[in-house]
């Protein structure tokens, strides 16, 4: 059996596989046995699944045995990487700012480090776009390294909030310093509650993994578990770790306790400086319309929750998004637009999703009813 037909395909530079599992334990048995493998990790362990990134396929058909003896299926219709893109007169300064500000890596495209945020790139615009965005970003951070950034950029904030910082060209973000989850000393809450251990080895991620899975599977409280070279980052996905009225739910709690319990046992100790947290906002007429465009395109759900606006991705691999109501027309293209990279087998079927869901096709861009833009890019870019 070849590799796209073990489920692997090229997104967004990687060689990746999502596998639907039954249980977070049972994804964490296919972690295991890919930190048996060796080489490095760059997997996310879900409730529902894994989804495995490798730089090259020497691994691959194993880790697709593997999965196939723990009756775990792929399903590539899971893979996108969702990239911003953002038009800057001088694309110089925007880098920098927007490196400051996220703590990511690169020269021309910046990185989250772990890999978990999306990646920004940067393009050259001949003329100012004046007004304002109907995208922001919002970003959390430690706070040690939000008060760092704001005075390395010379920035103040401003806003209602007084959050919102902005570049040369106007492009804002609301800057966010996290807090200390109550009753623990390892866990920040950055929108999500979350922390990040350092390892030495894949065997010890692959434990602690494993140890949080059973964890969570206890409690019956999924939680976003990521494996990198570096270490793991546990996370409980945005606003999980509350109660609909927005205090600490007493059972998250209860297990994030636990998890650094676990963590300890292995010797681990954490480093909150690594964790982040991104999602974008959108400014729309017509919430619903806009809205649904993009649950549509993106294959997200939306928050349940009375009053939010949120979707999020099921699997919770990429960015989530969340709108609010705009006054009065911005007629004026955006300078921050989306890039969704999706095997090159999924592309026309996004495609027509967007346009299902009221979408327009701009200089070979998908647009949402009001002109917001996401290109949807092939495998191989």
């Amino acid at each position: 059996m070849g590799l796209e037909e073990a489920g692997w395909r090229v997104v967004d530079g990687a060689i990746s596989a999502w596998f639907e599992a039954p249980s977070q334990s049972g994804g964490a048995a296919l972690v295991s046995r890919i930190a048996e493998v060796g080489g490095e990790l760059d997997v996310d362990l879900r409730a529902t699944g894994v989804r495995v990134r490798l730089d090259d396929s020497s691994h691959a058909e194993t880790i697709s045995a593997a999965a196939k003896e723990l009756g775990l299926a792929p399903d590539p219709t899971a893979l996108q990487v969702m990239r911003i893109a953002i038009d800057a007169v001088d694309p110089a300064s925007a880098r920098t700012f927007w490196q400051t500000v996220l703590g990511y890596e690169g020269s021309e495209r910046l990185a989250d480090p772990l890999h978990r945020d999306p990646p920004i790139s940067f393009h050259h615009l001949d003329q100012p776009r004046p007004l304002r965005n109907r995208i922001h970003v919002d970003v959390s951070r430690d706070p040690n390294a939000v008060d760092a950034a704001k005075t390395a950029l010379g920035r103040t904030a401003y806003g209602a909030y007084e959050l919102t910082i902005a570049d040369d060209d106007g492009n804002e973000i609301d800057f966010v310093p996290g807090d200390d989850l109550p009753e623990t000393t390892d866990w920040r809450t950055q929108f999500g509650a979350m922390t990040f251990y350092p390892t030495t080895s894949p065997s010890q991620a692959s434990r602690l993994a494993t140890a949080v899975a059973g964890l969570a599977d206890d409690a019956g409280i999924p939680i976003l578990v990521d494996l990198r070279p570096a270490g793991v980052a546990i996370d409980s996905g945005k606003d999980q770790w509350e109660t609909d009225e927005g205090g600490a739910d007493p059972g998250f709690v209860k297990l994030a306790a636990r998890i650094e319990a676990a963590a300890h046992e292995l010797d681990l100790a954490p480093d909150a400086t690594r964790l982040r947290f991104v999602q974008l906002g959108f400014d729309a007429l017509d919430v619903p319309a806009v809205r649904a465009f993009w649950t549509t395109v993106l294959g997200y759900q939306p928050d349940p929750r009375t009053g939010l606006t949120d979707i999020y991705d099921p699997r919770r691999l990429n960015p989530v998004l969340f709108f609010q109501q705009l006054g009065e027309p911005r007629q004026q293209r955006n300078r921050i637009r989306l890039e969704l990279a999706v095997p090159s087998d999924q592309v026309q079927a996004r495609i027509d999703a967007g346009l299902s869901a009221g979408g327009r096709v701009l200089e070979h861009t998908l647009t949402d009813p009001e002109g917001n833009e996401v290109e949807i890019l092939a495998s191989e870019t």
